[in-house]
């Protein structure tokens, strides 16, 4: 009994001696303490928030514009164009109409991009780490290859965590003051669409949501990463003065990202839109149809929206709405990745993942 006391003794010992020894290193830098770990963790989420939502309301016209486009009958057509159909949606339903579906986009986007720029670092670090211990070399840095699969692996965990919310968006966007049946806002669109057509609903067009994100937010976090890292190491045209960058020039390189990414992913994200509508009989008036009806196409899956897309309205109906989307995107992926790393900057937070 004697000797496992002095054992449990020298246990108590030495984890108070070992966790005296862990807070004496994270105060000087070496490790993280858990508290602080936590609130980086907090930090980075609310960063990614904010950046999702200011990106998103800057372009909020054009982004519903672009889904108008995407879905809309091609033989009853109300828009013609970008600039058209934002007159036409001023006219007809006023300021608030160049906003509607912003309130549930910012509800879905704020959560999905908290967790896209934290998943994004997170999946850096583990890609690093196991990249270093494969290689050996504890100095490797990502290579845009690997920046991709970080990217692809972020976009498909925040993608699929928020897809309902982003279903339940493109219908509200799509829904006009003269539709049939009106959705009074995302908890009543989800409720709506769970009651009426089941909970596979919610998850209509997940799939070509899911092959797309790969290229699209791959894309940008490898484009965005590997043009700072390049600008940095070889300061062409006395770009960078030291080992930052200007607004600017992270904002040039946001939009590169977003020009890249959305360009090789859109026409997935048309037929995620497309898909989304099939089933929802109040969408007649908008979505295209077969032939010379307005009734909805249905869809027994990806491959078959892509078949009857192009074969009753051509291949360039896969690039419906590009125009809005392209002028959109840039700001709109250069608004993202400035706020979010300037939220961090304020908030205190390292933000390179290379490191």
């Amino acid at each position: 009994m004697a000797s496992e006391d002095v054992k449990r003794s020298e246990t108590a010992v030495s984890t108070i001696v070992n966790l005296a020894e862990e807070a004496k290193l994270a105060r000087e830098g070496v490790v993280k303490a858990p508290s602080l770990a936590v609130l980086s963790v907090c930090k980075s989420l609310v960063a990614g928030g904010v950046a999702g939502g200011v990106s998103r309301t800057a372009v909020a016209p054009l982004e519903r514009m672009k889904i108008l486009l995407q879905v809309q009958n091609p033989h009853n057509i109300k828009y013609s164009g970008t600039i058209q159909g934002l007159k036409y949606i001023w006219r007809s339903e006023g300021f608030r109409g160049l906003f509607k579906g912003n309130g549930t986009n910012c509800a879905r986007i704020v959560p999905n991009s908290a967790v896209k720029f934290f998943s994004y670092e997170q999946a850096s670090k583990g890609i690093l780490w196991m990249y270093r211990e494969k290689t050996g070399n504890e100095d490797a840095q990502l290579s845009p290859l690997l920046r991709l699969g970080a990217g692809a692996c972020a976009g498909i965990i925040a993608m699929s965590a928020t897809y309902p919310m982003d279903m339940v968006r493109g219908r509200i966007t799509v829904q006009t003051e003269s539709s049939p049946y009106q959705y009074r806002g995302m908890i009543h669109a989800l409720s709506t669409v769970l009651r009426e057509e089941g909970p596979r609903a919610l998850y209509k067009g997940w799939l070509p949501s899911v092959i797309g994100v790969v290229p699209y937010v791959g894309l940008n976090f490898a484009v965005y990463e590997s043009l700072k890292d390049w600008l940095i190491k070889s300061r062409p045209f006395g770009l960078v003065q030291d080992t930052d960058l200007s607004v600017t020039t992270r904002l040039a390189c946001g939009a590169a990202a977003g020009t890249v990414g959305q360009t090789v992913a859109y026409p997935l994200d048309v037929i995620r839109r497309r898909m989304q509508m099939v089933g929802w009989s109040h969408a007649a008036s908008v979505v295209a149809g077969e032939g010379r009806s307005k009734a909805p196409l249905e869809y027994t899956g990806m491959i078959d929206a892509f078949r009857k897309t192009v074969r009753h309205e051509g291949f360039g109906a896969l690039y419906k709405g590009l125009v809005p989307n392209s002028v959109k995107v840039v700001p709109s992926i250069a608004i993202a990745f400035v706020t979010y790393e300037m939220v961090k900057d304020v908030l205190g937070v390292e933000i390179r993942i290379s490191d």
